[in-house]
């Protein structure tokens, strides 16, 4: 059983603790020859790092890495790549307060009825600080896509009530231009006030990250259990703190008529296109060409600092509380996440699809 490792030739396998000595990541199957960008893992880390602005938990990680092996002279040899990153500023006392308490919509009971142990600080395994491992080996996904064309942009889309109007005509170069990474300006700053709002009041609050895929060929995906869309949609849930994932029309699908969903074709100077995208880029589970696109939910962070009633391991009636350092709101940081895993779908993919015909 390999529950730490996805993926079927592009193969990452992910270790460490959220309060561990770090966390780490090997990569098997990435191919001999690509050119490693050391700058553009370090900044895909950034992106995700906590304490990058006012609106995410104060953690203080500097996402340093060390590559142990899989690269000589600047390239991948075609061996296992290994990624270390340790962490610098966890502070486990901060959970010894929950060391014998279940808190509320965690892992924390599941994961002790599962195994029989539970580390409780941070979470441990089921931490979103695994997340930076994801992050790091999708990085080195982007650059393979990158090399045939494919672009990758996901951005928050919506808050709270707070969301992009769907009819807006949005600039993805100006995601990066503010905290919340929302394309919109005047929406980013409502999106930042509430999410101030429900942290001043010791809550969280849930939201929405959308993507958009560029440039992918045609031809990624199997039409039974390896659909496309399927492996995405896995990749996404994997995620911690998501709760739902719609591609192409997604639900708005049920209130239409199939006149109104199909996708029509047509010849666009001689390559095969579709005059709406209501498929979202994926038709029987093979990618068609056009842009692919999808949401993914967020629920509000389990952690509050407001007390909660719950029961400890005896079953008896506690209370719990969040101390320490959480996100009032994850989808800022989650951005990189998402577009990370999405890269390490489509390179498994594309690379399976090497071997599929003569």
């Amino acid at each position: 059983m390999a529950a730490n490792t996805f993926g079927e030739v592009f193969r990452v396998t992910t270790f460490g603790e959220s309060h561990g000595l770090g966390i780490g990541l090997i990569i098997d199957g990435c191919p001999a020859g690509l050119d490693l960008d050391l700058t553009f893992i370090q900044h895909e880390l950034d992106r995700r790092k906590p304490g990058q602005s006012k609106i995410v938990t104060q953690r203080k990680e500097d996402e340093s890495f060390v590559i142990q092996s899989g690269v000589f002279e600047g390239k991948t040899t075609g061996t296992p790549i290994s990624i270390f990153i340790p962490n610098t500023d966890q502070k486990s006392k901060d959970y010894s307060h929950i060391s014998s308490i279940y808190r509320p919509s965690h892992a924390d009971f599941t994961y002790q009825a599962k195994y029989g142990v539970r580390d409780y600080a941070g979470g441990g395994r089921s931490s979103a600080r695994e997340t930076a491992a994801r992050v790091a080996a999708g990085s080195i996904a982007k650059m393979i896509l990158n090399g045939i064309g494919v672009k990758i942009n996901a951005f928050v889309s919506q808050v709270g009530h707070v969301k992009l109007d769907e009819s807006e005509t949005l600039d993805l170069t100006q995601t990066e231009e503010n905290m919340v990474r929302c394309p919109h300006p005047q929406t980013a700053q409502q999106m930042i006030d509430l999410i101030m709002d429900v942290k001043k009041s010791g809550d969280t609050i849930g939201g929405m990250v959308s993507c958009v895929i560029e440039g992918c060929p045609v031809g990624l995906g199997a039409p039974v259990f390896d659909k496309l869309h399927a492996d995405l949609g896995k990749a996404m849930l994997s995620i911690n703190a998501v709760k739902g994932f719609e591609y192409g029309s997604g639900f708005r699908c049920i209130t239409m008529l199939g006149s109104e969903h199909n996708d029509i074709f047509i010849n666009q100077d001689g390559n095969i296109k579709t005059k709406t995208n209501n498929s979202g880029g994926i038709q029987g589970g093979i990618s068609n060409g056009m842009p692919i696109n999808f949401n993914v939910a967020f629920k509000p962070v389990a952690t509050i600092v407001q007390g909660q009633n719950t029961v400890d391991t005896m079953g008896k009636d506690a209370l719990a509380e969040g101390k320490g350092r959480h996100d009032p709101c994850v989808v800022p940081r989650a951005v990189p996440i998402v577009e990370a895993m999405a890269a390490l779908v489509l390179v498994d993919h594309f690379l399976r699809n090497k071997t599929i015909k003569l």
